[in-house]
């Protein structure tokens, strides 16, 4: 018993949990038919006039309920005697029951702490068998009523609906996967379910599919609202002339709000060509009104065009599937050629193409599916025909979509791909390029650097136009380069009857050549003449004009007297270790040369104040002078 007990366990646990979904599901299709029920009761309670007792509304709530369904109806008191059908479906009454069984299977399939999970087959099986022990219960009730339900419509489509509900809540609980197909599917269409390029391009199709379907819808929503708004005075005739106290207006209200789903695809099978039907006898479309229409007084049908041949207003409903059409093109031009990646990544022409044709056959087949449950046989003569022909608005959704969808894609991805210099599509970095991103404080820093590099490069450029003034030659905006070789002689032709002074004051570059140095030292230009191949560092050759050790107020900061000072400053502050302010130069060979005079290199004399001050290295004592020019 001890091994044996948690086999128990999980065996009641499964059937408790697919008892709870089959529970969920009966709860569901209940919840539904209790709330028709319950209007239906209501509208009977307040009627001045009740033609039956509470029995015969609760079987005509029953009977609307399994309509919702798509359930068909029979009409056995009629003033032929002959019992007539009652097949069209109010799809906003469709809305509730759909969703109902749709949240009862998605919430059997979700699983939750501290209770069980059934399998997602298992779900869908016993949500659906709870439902459908329902519907079941409910045609059994409803078969002595006014509207009495067709056994034979039980099964196709009430049953196929509330699977195909049940199924997509499993799916979204499942998290909507796209795969894998079942073992007995074609291997090639599993193959290609398992491709994450065909899953995306699949999406893209489907996501165009749905915009186009809706606009579809949208635009044939406006058709009826201004048809209905040019003919409003037939139209509030028709109201009031159906019921005259206040409930039966509201019940022709209501009735009228639940068939408004069916007049916008009425009014987009208007637009897309094969129009529709309003008996044997009667089409109609953009081209016109032809036979003898066999319509009941209806509100929602007074927007019916007048018999005759169609007007300018008539042909602006072919807008309606041209706006599908461009509408399915943008969106699946935007998943084709996204401004925000790379060129490489960019579908191909083929597969934009082939990704609007998927859409467009996926449009013209929901189209083509809605069209046949707007419309319904509500007769046995001339109204066994009434409602959109869906046989042919199916394919002239396809054509429209096709036939003006791919050229269109085809231009929106060309236009999307235009190049940066005339477009707005942003140069976006290949992908195997890293994407950096900066902070603020680095974008500042890299500002504050552009800032400082220019104004830097103007001061030099300025310096430099002055160095030419100075040697008489004009500086030329188009040749940079020309005064920053000749500001440090690197040409070697000085100022034609000038002095080499001020370009003595222009500071090399770091990696400059020590020939070039040389040579602009060894025309006097500099103190640090003679020192040949030696190492040159960049604060050799410092510019040493009187101007530049002034500051703001004209003070000289590097003079004899400042020297003088801050030598006995140190020198207090060494404690005696240094000497006193050394002496000036007597000579052109320095403190102890042969005469007393001065003369031209005594700034290069290792001696001089001005040479220790500015840091500058004694010349070597093993090199020989240059000569004097």
């Amino acid at each position: 018993m001890t091994q044996r007990s948690p086999k128990a366990t999980a065996e009641r646990n499964r059937t408790l949990a697919l008892a709870s979904a089959l529970v969920r599901g009966a709860v569901a299709a209940g919840l539904g038919l209790g709330s028709l029920t319950v209007l239906v009761m209501v509208l009977w309670i307040s009627s001045p006039y009740p033609d039956s007792g509470p029995g015969g509304a609760l079987r005509a709530g029953a009977g609307v309920w399994l309509l919702a369904h798509g359930a068909g109806l029979v009409r056995p008191d009629t003033l032929s005697g002959v019992p007539a059908p009652v097949s069209m479906v109010p799809l906003l009454l469709a809305v509730g029951p759909v969703w109902l069984a749709h949240r009862a299977a998605r919430d059997a399939a979700e699983a939750e702490e501290g209770r069980p999970r059934p399998s997602q087959a298992g779900a869908f099986c016993a949500v659906t068998a709870g439902y459908l022990l329902v519907v079941a219960g409910a045609a059994a009730g409803a078969r002595g009523g006014s509207l009495r339900p067709d056994p034979d419509t039980l099964v196709f489509p009430v049953a196929l609906v509330v699977a195909g509900a049940a199924a997509a809540g499993v799916w979204t609980a499942a998290g909507r996967p796209l795969g894998p197909l079942p073992s007995w599917s074609p291997l090639v269409l599993q193959e290609a379910i398992a491709r994450t390029r065909f899953r995306d391009r699949a999406e893209a199709a489907c996501r165009s599919a749905a915009v186009g379907v809706t606009v579809l819808l949208g635009g044939g929503a406006l058709l009826v609202a201004v048809a209905l708004g040019r003919n409003a005075g037939a139209a509030q005739e028709a109201f009031l002339g159906l019921a005259g106290d206040w409930p039966g207006r509201f019940a022709v209200l209501l009735l009228a709000a639940s068939l408004v789903p069916n007049a916008a695809l009425w009014g987009a099978s208007y637009g897309l060509g094969p129009g529709f039907s309003l008996g044997t006898g009667a089409t109609a479309t953009p081209l016109g009104l032809d036979g003898t229409p066999a319509a009941p007084h209806f509100p929602l049908l007074a927007a019916v065009p007048d018999q005759g041949a169609g007007s300018l207003l008539s042909g602006a409903a072919l807008a309606v599937p041209v706006a599908a059409a461009l509408a399915v093109a943008w969106f699946t031009a935007r998943r084709a050629a996204p401004a925000d990646v790379p060129r490489a990544q960019v579908w191909s022409r083929r597969e934009t193409v082939l990704v609007t044709l998927l859409a467009a056959l996926a449009c013209g087949a929901a189209t083509g599916l809605l069209m046949a449950v707007a419309g319904g046989p509500l007769g046995t003569g001339a109204l066994r025909e009434f409602g959109p022909v869906w046989w042919l608005a199916g394919p002239a959704a396809l054509a429209w979509t096709a036939g003006i969808g791919v050229p269109a894609v085809l231009l929106l991805r060309l236009w999307r791909l235009r190049t940066p210099g005339w477009a707005w599509r942003r140069d976006v970095p290949e992908a195997d390029e890293p994407q950096v991103t900066e902070s603020a404080p680095a974008k500042a820093a890299a500002k504050m650097a552009t800032k400082a590099t220019a104004k830097a490069t103007a001061s030099e450029e300025k310096a430099g136009a002055d160095a030419q003034a100075a040697i008489g030659r004009p500086h030329r905006w188009w040749a940079p380069w020309r005064w920053r070789g000749r500001a440090v002689g690197a040409s070697g032709d000085a100022a034609q009857g000038g002095s080499a002074a001020p370009a003595a004051s222009a500071v090399p570059a770091p990696g400059a050549a020590p020939e070039t140095v040389s040579g602009a030292l060894a025309d006097g230009a500099g103190p640090g003449a003679g020192r040949g191949d030696a190492g040159f560092e960049p604060y050799d050759f410092l510019p040493t004009d009187p101007w530049h050790g002034k500051d703001w107020h004209g003070k000289d900061w590097h003079g004899k007297d400042f020297r003088e000072a801050r030598w006995a400053s140190l020198k207090r502050g060494s404690g005696g270790l240094m000497a006193d302010f050394p002496a000036g130069p007597a000579g052109p060979a320095g403190p102890s040369g042969p005469t007393g005079q001065t003369g031209p290199a005594d700034s290069a004399d290792p001696a001089d104040p001005a040479e220790v001050a500015a840091g500058r290295p004694a010349p070597e004592a093993d090199r020989p002078e240059p000569p004097t020019p």
